[in-house]
């Protein structure tokens, strides 16, 4: 799953892809990488961003979803937003998948809109409001409370009719460096084998930080880890660096 973030000031790559021309460009860059998903973002998550309304990222989207689309017909497109509104207009523009890093929770009828589009949806371990997502709360076992909160919203998925679930354990968001290496050591048991797994890392500060290098910086140890998460289950990576993704899944399937 390749990153086409829409935005001026994400972390890594805010400003290069908030046109239809250069977004066009990046997404037909990541196809030919390898990418088989498109994930399109509107709005940044990182900590300090700049708060969109929905009808604020569905301004920013344009026609970028139908663009893209038009130019690569079989490209699989996911939207990530976590509101209700811009899931309608994603929907009627032709995404194929929902990922939403609030679990519902930022929200009310963002689980609503979901079941009625019938969409497959990326359902995210976060903090349960957007104020305090990257909040540290000091877990005492950050799996077990992950794979609870993945018990009690698949639950809640399942009953509202929504069934074509991906999982995200939601690295970055709210987790000490500490917690997230633990994560990654953990992998083959969140989600209890039941709905396949997305694994986020790329670009992450937990990796970054206590290397003391850049977010740009950390090819080689994030490969050794998407490396790691693959042997360990995991079936989608959402990367920034397509074709450095493509080679250490390539060599996962080679010696698998």
């Amino acid at each position: 799953m390749g990153i086409l973030n829409l935005t001026p000031d994400s972390f890594s790559d805010g400003g290069k892809f908030n046109t239809e021309k250069s977004a066009l460009q990046q997404a037909e860059k990541m196809l030919k990488d390898g990418a088989s998903m498109i994930d399109i973002g509107p709005q940044s998550t990182r900590p300090n961003a700049e708060f969109l309304s929905s009808l604020e990222e569905i301004k920013r989207i344009g026609n970028v979803i139908s663009l893209v689309k038009k130019e690569f017909p079989d490209a699989l497109i996911s939207l990530d937003t976590f509101y209700a509104e811009t899931v309608k207009f994603g929907f009627n523009e032709g995404i194929d998948l929902v990922n939403d890093i609030s679990g519902g929770q930022f929200d009310v009828n963002m689980l609503d809109a979901v079941a009625e589009t019938n969409l497959p949806y990326i359902l995210m371990h976060v903090n349960p409001s957007y104020q305090t997502m990257h909040e540290k709360t000091g877990f005492t076992d950050i799996t077990l409370t992950v794979n609870q909160y993945f018990s009690r919203k698949t639950d809640e998925l399942l009953k509202k009719g929504i069934k074509d679930i991906i999982l995200d354990p939601g690295f970055g968001f709210g987790k000490t460096v500490e917690d997230q290496m633990k994560m990654i050591g953990e992998v083959e048991f969140f989600g209890f084998g039941s709905f396949p797994l997305l694994i986020g890392i790329s670009r992450k500060s937990f990796i970054y930080k206590p290397l003391g290098k850049s977010a740009l910086d950390i090819n080689e140890e994030t490969q050794k880890l998407h490396l790691k998460v693959l042997r360990q289950g995991a079936k989608i990576l959402r990367v920034h660096d397509v074709a450095e993704a493509k080679k250490t899944v390539d060599e996962f399937l080679r010696l698998n």
